[in-house]
């Protein structure tokens, strides 16, 4: 399973429940389904079932800590508010800090290199140093949030 196409999928699951108000299972469902139809971004899906696992696993993870996870954000969006970020970034920032913060599986750096990625990916020209400078302050006390809960 490539962790990139994952989290592709994980922030457009994330975009259509916020948009739609669609359940995680069926907007990570139809997501899956495109990616292995479309094969866009030439990625080859060659475990569905891990693919869809890690997936649901980590949009419901957001989900579940989303109120948690954006009042830890607003703390470091210096001058912003999370409803004035543009969808996307908000996706991006928010997968980035469940992965720092609440799951293990993923080196705090990394979470944060993939964040500016995706953001430089699905963002506007200037989504990747914004996500960059929020990420980068966070991950300078991630040690602090994580003891914190």
């Amino acid at each position: 399973m490539k962790r990139r196409l994952a989290r592709e999928i994980i922030v457009q699951s994330l975009y259509q429940m916020e948009m739609n108000d669609v359940e995680s299972a069926d907007a990570v469902e139809m997501l899956i389904a495109e990616a292995a139809e479309e094969n866009e971004s030439e990625h080859v899906i060659t475990d569905e079932v891990e693919l869809k696992a890690y997936v649901v696993g980590h949009v419901n993870g957001v989900w579940e800590h989303k109120m948690a996870i954006d009042d830890m954000l607003e703390h470091y969006l210096k001058g912003w508010q999370m409803s004035r970020l543009s969808r996307v970034d908000r996706q991006i920032l928010r997968l980035a800090t469940f992965e720092m913060v609440f799951a293990d599986d993923v080196p705090a750096k990394v979470a944060v290199n993939e964040a500016i990625d995706l953001a430089k990916h699905f963002g506007t020209e200037d989504s990747g140093k914004f996500v960059n400078g929020v990420l980068g302050k966070m991950i300078q006390e991630i040690d602090t949030l994580k003891t914190e809960l």
